[in-house]
């Protein structure tokens, strides 16, 4: 990756800010993007192994934990994106200090070292697939894929906020930092909004924070993926088949069929397969095994980050062999109060400190923390996107195929290849 002064990112700032105020009745002047006096370093991901290897791990503790919370929508179905969240979290640390840091190290087992290069270096080996959402045809997904990643920083206009704090950002994240005024919520609130919905392509509208006057600080990531299948799915075989739920309902629901030569593993407990992408990702779809009772399993109640992690060492050392895919087309959205679920994982300190985050703002404090998440798959590929938002304030012969049909609850995952970073998860327990 190219070093990158924030000329650009001023420019699309700027753009950003008056497209949200376009509504308004009377034009506003677009607030100045705050450019930190430094640059973008280049950096590789071979790098630094044992913080990827942390990452991975970070990221499934994170999605699995995204799954048994269960998101807002109270019907099984979850898509969420740990890789956002990750991010995001990332973010925050790099501001933090004291008792919150190690805090934060610890619960989400983040790299003891270099976490903010290390980070840098895995957003760089995204990059080379960044594209412009607007620009998808989300009916024909891309062969190669358009995977999108927005850091952005909305800040007080008159809250002090350390600048060692936005020199990391923009030295390690490329962050667009837009001083605001929080209190103006007709100007600030479709700013906001306006950001998240160019970054998702339009996929999300609204930041999933209620926004709220008297922050002072509001931290977002977005990630947009399109992709299609490196072999899609004949239209010509989907029909209506059964899908067993948890409960025991059996409903007919459009289900894809195909034969594809395809990564598959099984263990205790579960089978799994790799649906590769045309280029850069795959699907790493992993199906539990019925009960001792018959009945399907629910698969965040099964598949925990251990199990996941050999799933996935399972799948790396397997050879693609023939694979008959059975699998049901979905279209679901979440959205997660992460304030809560975060408290719950072990991050007392961190949603509770005044003092821990003065490297940002003194007596910053964080109020909110939540995400949305939406995809959409089918015949010829995925669409999905997600917005996480931490708001504060200061204060051999060919054998015969297997067979894999996903007719009751399952577990997926979208898996950047190079880094094995997870940066979508999600269960299926009904297509419809």
């Amino acid at each position: 990756m190219k070093t990158r002064n924030l000329a650009r990112i001023v420019a699309w700032g700027t753009a950003i800010v008056l497209t949200a105020c376009a509504p308004q009745p009377a034009p506003h002047a677009a607030p100045a993007l705050l450019k930190a006096d430094v640059e973008r370093v280049a950096a590789s991901i071979s790098a630094y192994p044992k913080q990827l290897a942390a990452y991975r791990t970070s990221a499934l503790k994170l999605g699995t934990t995204l799954l048994a919370d269960g998101g807002e929508e109270a019907n099984g179905n979850v898509i969420s994106s740990p890789g956002s969240l990750l991010i995001a979290l990332s973010m925050l640390r790099a501001g933090a200090s004291g008792a919150s840091a190690a805090e934060m190290d610890k619960v989400l087992s983040l790299p003891a070292a270099a976490r903010d290069e290390s980070m840098n270096a895995l957003l760089a080996t995204l990059e080379k697939y960044d594209g412009d959402p607007a620009s998808v045809d989300e009916d024909n997904p891309p062969r190669k894929p358009v995977m999108h990643v927005a850091n952005g920083l909305f800040i007080h206009k008159d809250t002090p906020t350390g600048q060692a704090y936005l020199d990391t950002l923009a030295r390690h994240y490329g962050t667009g930092v837009y001083p605001v005024d929080f209190r103006n919520a007709a100007v600030t609130e479709p700013a906001i909004d306006a950001w998240v919905d160019k970054n998702t392509g339009g996929r999300i509208k609204k930041a999933p924070v209620k926004f709220d006057p008297k922050d002072t600080f509001s931290l977002l990531n977005a990630v947009y993926l399109a992709a299609a299948w490196n072999v899609p799915f004949d239209p010509g075989n989907t029909r209506d088949r059964a899908f067993t739920t948890a409960a025991g309902e059996v409903l007919n629901v459009p289900t894809m069929d195909g034969t594809v030569s395809v990564a598959y593993a099984q263990g205790k407990g579960w089978q799994a397969v790799e649906l590769p992408y045309a280029e850069g990702f795959t699907m790493r779809l992993v199906l539990p095994d019925r009960l001792s009772t018959g009945q399907a399993a629910v698969p965040s109640d099964t598949l925990d980050a251990g199990t996941l992690a050999r799933v996935a060492e399972a799948l790396g050392r397997a050879s693609p062999s023939p694979v008959e895919i059975k699998l049901p087309k979905w279209d679901h959205k979440s959205k997660f109060d992460l304030k809560k679920m975060l408290i719950r994982m072990g991050l007392k300190e961190t949603f509770s400190t005044t003092t821990d985050f003065n490297a940002i703002q003194p007596g910053m404090f964080l109020t909110a923390a939540a995400q949305a998440a939406n995809i959409t798959v089918a015949e010829k590929g995925t669409v999905a996107a997600a917005v996480t938002q931490i708001n504060a304030r200061d204060s051999a012969a060919m054998p015969p195929p297997q067979s894999i049909s996903f007719d009751r609850p399952f577990h997926y995952e979208i898996v950047h290849v190079e880094t094995g970073l997870p940066l979508f998860m999600g269960q299926v327990a009904d297509p419809r």
